[in-house]
C-alpha cells in the first residue's frame, strides 16, 4: 500500500469517530434523560460540549504540531479521544458527562485538522478532488447510518455502548499511525506560542458558541444576543491584532487566497444552511403529521443525491473547474429548499424530491468546496489552512441551525415557508462571489502532471 494511503485511511478512520460522535449521540438522548435526570438543556449540551471542545483547541493545533510533530500529536489525540470515550460511557452524572464531552472534543479537535494536513499534503493538486470524493463519502455514510445503527445498540445494550464502541475504532487508528506513519523530522525550530492571540481566539470562539445555543432558545434570546455582540467584539481585537503577527497563532493572511476565502463561504451558506433547514423541516412535518420513522427516512434520499454528487463532483472538478459545479450545486438546494415551501400535505413523493435534491445540491457544493480549499496551498501552509477551514466548518454547522431556529422563535407557529424562503435565499447568497471568481489559477495547477509517487 502507497504511503498516502495509508495516512489517508488513518486520517478518515479519525474522521468517521468525529462524525459519529456528532450524530449519533442524539440517539441517547431519552435514554441519557432518564438515568442521569437530565434537563432539556443539558441534553443540548452533550452536544455543545463536544463542539466546543473541538472548535477552542483547533487553534492551537498548527503550533502543537510544530512543537511535537504531526505524528506524535495525532497518535495522543487518538488516546485522547479514547479516554474521553470511556469516561463518558461511565459518568455517573450528567455533569460529568458533559465535562467529559468536551475532553473528547479536545481529543478530535486536535486530529481533524493536522490528520487532515497531513493527508492532503501527500496529494498533488490534480489528485485532491479525488481524494476529497472519498472523504466526502464517508461523511455521506456516517450521518445516514449511524443514527439507525445507535437506536439499535440503544435497544440492545445501553446508551453507555454508544461512547464504548468507540475504544476499538480508536485503538485501531491509534495502532494503524503507531506502525505506519512515519517518525517525524528532528527540527531545531522552536515555534513560540501567540498566547494573546490563542486567548483571543478562544474567547471569540466560545462566547460564539454559548451565544448559538442562547439564541436558540425563546427565554434567552436576549441574553444570547449581548453574547453574540461580546464574541464579535473579540473577534475584531484579535484579527486586529493577529492580522500581521508573525508569529499569530492562526496565519489569517491565508483568508486572502481567493480559493480558500471562496471555499469557507460556500461552506457556511450551503452545508451550513442545510443544517438549519432539516432542523425546521423536522418540526414542520411533525406539524403536518409526518411520523418520526418517515421523516428519518428521508435521510436515504439524501444519501443518494449525495452519493451521486460526490460522484460527479470528483470526476468533474479536473475538467470543468469549480465554478460550474457550485453554482449548479446551489441552485439545486435553492430548488429543494423551496419545494419545501410548498408541501402542505404529508404526500412521500414532493418531501422525498426535495430531500434528493438538497443532498445533490449540497454535496456538489461540498466536494468542490473542500477541493477548491486546499488545491492552491503550499504544502508548508497546509497546517493553517487546515485548521482555518475547520474552525470554519464547525462554525457553519452551529450557525445555520442558530439562525433558522431564532427565526422561527421570532415569527412563531405560522412561520415555517419564512424559514424556508430565508434559507432559500441564504444558500444563493455566494453566487456573486462564484460568478467574479477567476478560476484559471485552478485549471492551471490542475493540468500539471504529478510526479510518481514512491511505494514505501
Amino acid at each position: 500500500m502507497a504511503y498516502r494511503s495509508k495516512v489517508a485511511l488513518v486520517y478518515l478512520l479519525g474522521f468517521a469517530l468525529d462524525l459519529l460522535n456528532m450524530f449519533v449521540a442524539s440517539i441517547a438522548y431519552p435514554d441519557i434523560a432518564q438515568q442521569l435526570h437530565a434537563s432539556v438543556t443539558q441534553l443540548a449540551w452533550i452536544s455543545n460540549a463536544y463542539m466546543l471542545g473541538l472548535t477552542l483547541i483547533i487553534p492551537l493545533s498548527v503550533w502543537l504540531a510544530a512543537r511535537m510533530g504531526e505524528r506524535r500529536l495525532i497518535l495522543a489525540s487518538l488516546l485522547l479521544f479514547g479516554i474521553g470515550s470511556a469516561l463518558v460511557a461511565q459518568a455517573g452524572s450528567i455533569e460529568s458527562l458533559i465535562g467529559w464531552r468536551l475532553l473528547q472534543g479536545l481529543g478530535g479537535g486536535l486530529l481533524l485538522p493536522v490528520g487532515q494536513a497531513l493527508a492532503y499534503r501527500q496529494f498533488p493538486p490534480s489528485q485532491r478532488a479525488h481524494f476529497t470524493g472519498v472523504v466526502l463519502l464517508v461523511a455521506l455514510m456516517v450521518p445516514a447510518l449511524s443514527p439507525a445503527a445507535g437506536g439499535l445498540i440503544v435497544q440492545a445494550l445501553s446508551w453507555r455502548w454508544i461512547f464504548y464502541l468507540n475504544l476499538p475504532v480508536a485503538l485501531l487508528a491509534f495502532g494503524l499511525g503507531l506502525f505506519w506513519l512515519k517518525p517525524d523530522q528532528p527540527s531545531s525550530e522552536r515555534p513560540t506560542l501567540d498566547a494573546r492571540g490563542l486567548l483571543l481566539a478562544a474567547t471569540a470562539l466560545s462566547l460564539l458558541l454559548i451565544a448559538v445555543s442562547l439564541v436558540s432558545e425563546t427565554d434567552s434570546r436576549t441574553l444570547g444576543l449581548f453574547v453574540l455582540m461580546l464574541s464579535v467584539v473579540t473577534l475584531c481585537i484579535y484579527l486586529r491584532d493577529g492580522w500581521r503577527k508573525p508569529e499569530a497563532i492562526l496565519d489569517l493572511q491565508l483568508i486572502k487566497n481567493p480559493s480558500l476565502r471562496l471555499a469557507m463561504l460556500i461552506y457556511l451558506c450551503v452545508p451550513g444552511v442545510f443544517t438549519g433547514t432539516h432542523m425546521i423541516a423536522v418540526l414542520y412535518l411533525h406539524n403536518l403529521g409526518v411520523g418520526a420513522a418517515q421523516t428519518g427516512a428521508l435521510m436515504l434520499p439524501w444519501a443518494a443525491g449525495s452519493g451521486i454528487a460526490i460522484m460527479l463532483g470528483k470526476r468533474s472538478f479536473n475538467r470543468v473547474g469549480p465554478k460550474p459545479l457550485l453554482g449548479a450545486g446551489m441552485l439545486l438546494q435553492c430548488l429543494g429548499i423551496a419545494l419545501l415551501m410548498r408541501i402542505e400535505q404529508p404526500a412521500s413523493a414532493p418531501l422525498i424530491i426535495a430531500y434528493a435534491l438538497m443532498g445533490l445540491g449540497g454535496s456538489l457544493c461540498s466536494v468542490t468546496a473542500q477541493t477548491l480549499a486546499f488545491v492552491g496551498i503550499a504544502t508548508e501552509k497546509m497546517g493553517h489552512s487546515s485548521a482555518l477551514w475547520n474552525i470554519n466548518r464547525q462554525l457553519g454547522f452551529c450557525l445555520g441551525a442558530a439562525l433558522l431556529s431564532s427565526l422561527l422563535g421570532a415569527l412563531g407557529g405560522d412561520g415555517f415557508r419564512y424559514c424556508f424562503l430565508a434559507a432559500a435565499l441564504l444558500t444563493m447568497l455566494p453566487m456573486v462571489s462564484v460568478l467574479r471568481f477567476d478560476s484559471t489559477a485552478v485549471l492551471a495547477l490542475l493540468t500539471q502532471t504529478p510526479l510518481k509517487e514512491k511505494s514505501t
